[in-house]
């Protein structure tokens, strides 16, 4: 009886090992660790070569922190009319932002010819959220909005992650409100609503 129980033990704690093991490994695919969950950034320079002198000058803002607040977002909106704007609300803090961020930099290599990328950085501390921009950097600016002041332009103060569609016109067309789950997703809004 002692060695079936002994028997028992040593096979539960082999399966216990493996399950460890397997689940650090799956841990390691998906990128949970803390280090090593971004990917490799588009060839911006290449694929945004050429963008005229409105959006070029978005990609020479790449991955700064704006400050100015709703004026200053609403003036930016203004200059870029005749291009569709695509406006991501997100936070260093936010799990689901981290999630879709890699998409919003592939879309943003793709389509940022010929359609504008914002960023709005909503109730976050600079030091963090220049550490994210390190991590996964995007052709274009984000406006500081410590206190939800731009995010309630479009209505989504509350929701984090949110994306905003502005037409070409610079009208409101679309918010979608929580994070994209896929890149298809998201491509599929854009050419929805900004194409």
């Amino acid at each position: 009886m002692a060695v079936r129980l002994n028997v028992a033990m040593s096979r539960r704690k082999q399966l216990a090992a493996a399950l460890v093991a397997a689940y650090a490994l799956a841990l390691g695919a998906c990128g949970g660790g803390e280090e090593g969950g971004s990917t490799a950034a588009p060839d911006f320079e290449a694929s945004l070569k050429g963008a005229p002198p409105k959006l070029a000058a978005l990609h020479d803002q790449q991955d700064e922190l704006l400050p100015g607040g709703p004026e200053a977002f609403e003036g930016r909106l203004g200059e870029l009319r005749g291009y569709p704007v695509v406006v991501n609300k997100w936070a260093s803090w936010c799990g689901p932002c981290r999630a879709e961020f890699p998409y919003f930099q592939s879309q943003a290599a793709k389509h940022g010819k010929d359609v504008a990328f914002l960023g709005v950085n909503s109730n976050d501390g600079e030091d963090s959220a220049r550490d994210f921009l390190a991590e996964f950097p995007v052709p274009y600016p984000s406006y500081l909005d410590p206190k939800l002041e731009i995010a309630a332009l479009f209505d989504a103060a509350v929701e984090f992650p949110a994306t905003a569609f502005y037409d070409s016109d610079g009208k409101l067309a679309y918010v979608r409100r929580g994070g994209y789950a896929s890149e298809g997703e998201l491509a599929a809004d854009i050419e929805r609503y900004a194409r």
